[in-house]
This record gives structure tokens, C-alpha cells and sequence, in this order.
């Protein structure tokens, strides 16, 4: 083995994915010490893809108060690029699920304000280019909250303006545009998301994911039937039909909000990091790439890093293995063109324990041992 590629996705809660990957080259190492392993980080538009971005960038992270999905007044972070002219935001630092605590998730209520916070910081420290992660979100309110954070109103039958949260969809009637940001119109949006679900709909925002931010049946058809009614109303006032647009569904229609008012292109999170990285040339004269996720299954053969890596590398015909803390449906990722898939624990093993992040190196770095062990005894 000369050389050898390690691009492995956040094992969420346990280890980022520059640990993950720093873990599998140390096992590389101890088979083949003169082996090149280039270790890159990646992400999917979730968790991990601002400190991607700010480290591919060579930017600096920006520290800034802004209101969580609760509207309590944090502090946070986002990235600015090198070059000082794109901002980079990851909107689960300041609207992602983990800052709600469980007994009080409720899309009904929780907004996107925050994240319109940070867009607004970054207009005014010049950016112009902006690179959003949307994964992760808590709440279901089509971006209305980052917009209302902009400056843009939305209004009732009345001409009320309306507050914040999901709830608020459903009763929106007329937009106020007057008081947006004026340095909008100067800027360009690229979202990733890491769903490619519709607006709404059974597959829509609502009916997929809102269940795990804390909506029970009722809250989620009131959800849908909110953004049924909120995409006419876009419809009307923009002349933007975004009710089956792919992705717009994502972060509770977060996609549907900057495509329709900020004139987005939403794209998937990993094909924009894989841009970004310009991975294609990294790869170049690799021997084997080595990918992986804190769980692999069918839905990794379904567009999720490892599946975007995966197709990358065919087109240089360069062999990928794939190893997650729990794995299924091996057969299908077989079939779509992985080499190997391997769970990195050595046996059955508590969750809390295969949580821990020590020993989920220790195991990764064991793992790629033995495999490249393999491998090499193959080749000898």
C-alpha cells in the first residue's frame, strides 16, 4: 500500500470526524509505516461541516449571541473564510435540535431566528457569499424565523404581524418586504442539505421529521397544513412554486424558505464538500479509500458521505471500505459498490460504553490494523 485516503463522517456524540479519521490512520500505520495517509474531514450539511469548512478555507471562526430555538439568548459560533468574503454557518450551532431539551421540543413553537442572526452578523462584517449546513435542525417553521431576523414580516388576514414558531404558517396571509436587509440582494446562498425531501406533503418536512423534534399526529398534519397554505402564499407573492422542489423539506422547509425569499441553490451536503475539498484531485494514485458513519445501513447506499465518496471514487476506480459502529443490510451496501463493510466493535458491548470516545479510537484504530494486516498478508 502506497497510498491510502481516510474521509469518515462524524460518529455523532462519540468522535468528529478528524478523531475518526486520525484514529484509522494510526492503524494504517502500524501494518504500513511508510504509507501516505492523507486523513480529510467531511461532513453532510449536519453536524461537523463548519469546522470543515473553516479548516479547508483556512478561515477563522467568528464568536457571536444570537437566540436558540427557544428564543434564549446563547453564544455561538460561525466560520468566516480566509479571503474574508464567505460566510460559513452551520445552523445547527444556533437552531439544531440539541440545544432543546427533550421535555420541551415542540416545532410548534421553536424558530430559525438564530440562525438569521448570524447571516445578519455576517452581512454586516461585508460577506457576500454565504455556505449554510442545514442538518439537524429543531424546528418546522420554513425559515420564517430566519427571515423575520432579516427584516422581512410576515402578516395575518388582519395585517397583524405574526410571531414565532410553526404554528405561525398556517395564519400567514400577506409578506412585508420594506425592512429587509439591503445587502441581500448582493448575495448569494449555497445550502446544504442532507435530505432531499419536498416542501411538504407525506414525504414532506413535517411527516418525516418533525416526530423526533417533539410533534405528536396532531402537531404534525397542523404542520403540514401550515406549509401547504405558506407555499400558495409564496407562490402568490414570489412567483415561486416550491412545494415539490427536492430539498426544500429539509430543516423543517429551512431549504424551502432560503430557495423561495434568498434565491438559494440548495444542493446535497456532501457533493458541496466534495467541491469544496476538491476531492477528485486528492484521490488521485490512492489505493484504497477508507470511509464510515456512526451507523451504516440501507440508507447509506442512499446519498448519506459515505455513498457520495463512494461514487467519487468509481470514477477513478479506487476501491472503498466502509466501517460504522453498528452496520446492516451489508448485502445492499455490497451492491452498490462498497468493498467492505466492517463494524468497528469487537463484540456485543453496552451503548454507553461503544459511546465512549476512547474506546471507540481504540477500536477504529484495531479495525484498520487488521484489515490492512489482511491486506497485506494477501499481497505477500
Amino acid at each position: 500500500m502506497n497510498k491510502i485516503v481516510i474521509a469518515i463522517d462524524s460518529f455523532k456524540g462519540c468522535l468528529s470526524s478528524m478523531e475518526a479519521g486520525q484514529a484509522a490512520s494510526e492503524g494504517v500505520r502500524l501494518i504500513y509505516p511508510a504509507c501516505e495517509t492523507t486523513v480529510i474531514p467531511i461532513a453532510d450539511g449536519g453536524e461537523g461541516i463548519l469546522n470543515v469548512l473553516t479548516t479547508v478555507t483556512g478561515g477563522r471562526y467568528i464568536s457571536v449571541y444570537a437566540h436558540n430555538p427557544l428564543m434564549e439568548f446563547i453564544e455561538t459560533q460561525y466560520g468566516i473564510s480566509g479571503d474574508g468574503k464567505t460566510a460559513l454557518i452551520e445552523m445547527a450551532s444556533i437552531s439544531g435540535l440539541p440545544l432543546v431539551p427533550e421535555n420541551k421540543r415542540n416545532p410548534m413553537l421553536t424558530t430559525t431566528f438564530g440562525t438569521g442572526e448570524l447571516i445578519k452578523d455576517a452581512l454586516d462584517k461585508g460577506c457576500r457569499e454565504f455556505i449554510i449546513g442545514i442538518g439537524g435542525s429543531a424546528t418546522n417553521d420554513a425559515g420564517l424565523g430566519m427571515l423575520q431576523a432579516l427584516g422581512y414580516r410576515f402578516l395575518d388576514y388582519q395585517g397583524n404581524e405574526l410571531g414565532q414558531g410553526g404554528h405561525m404558517m398556517k395564519n400567514v396571509s400577506g409578506i412585508d418586504f420594506s425592512n429587509v436587509h439591503p445587502a441581500l440582494k448582493e448575495c448569494r446562498f449555497t445550502v446544504a442539505c442532507d435530505v432531499n425531501n419536498p416542501f411538504y406533503g407525506i414525504e414532506g418536512a413535517a411527516h418525516v421529521f418533525a416526530r423526533q423534534k417533539g410533534a405528536d399526529d396532531r402537531m404534525i398534519r397542523e404542520l403540514d397544513t401550515g406549509m401547504q397554505s405558506l407555499s400558495e402564499v409564496i407562490k402568490k407573492t414570489t412567483g415561486k412554486d416550491i412545494s415539490k422542489f427536492p430539498g426544500t423539506g429539509a430543516a423543517g422547509g429551512l431549504g424551502g424558505g432560503f430557495l423561495a425569499f434568498l434565491n438559494a441553490t440548495l444542493k446535497p451536503g456532501i457533493e458541496l464538500l466534495l467541491d469544496t475539498l476538491h476531492f477528485q484531485d486528492k484521490i488521485k494514485n490512492t489505493d484504497l479509500i477508507v470511509t464510515g458513519e456512526g451507523r451504516a445501513d440501507k440508507q447509506t447506499a442512499m446519498g448519506k458521505v459515505p455513498f457520495g465518496i463512494l461514487k467519487e471514487a468509481k470514477k477513478q476506480n479506487i476501491p472503498v471500505i466502509i466501517i460504522a459502529g453498528g452496520i446492516e443490510d451489508v448485502p445492499e451496501m455490497n451492491r452498490a459498490g462498497f468493498s467492505g463493510v466492517f463494524s468497528i466493535l469487537p463484540g456485543p458491548v453496552s451503548l454507553e460504553k461503544a459511546m465512549q470516545s476512547n474506546d471507540a479510537k481504540e477500536n477504529i484504530t484495531r479495525l484498520i490494523s487488521q484489515i490492512c494486516n489482511t491486506i497485506r498478508t494477501i499481497k505477500s
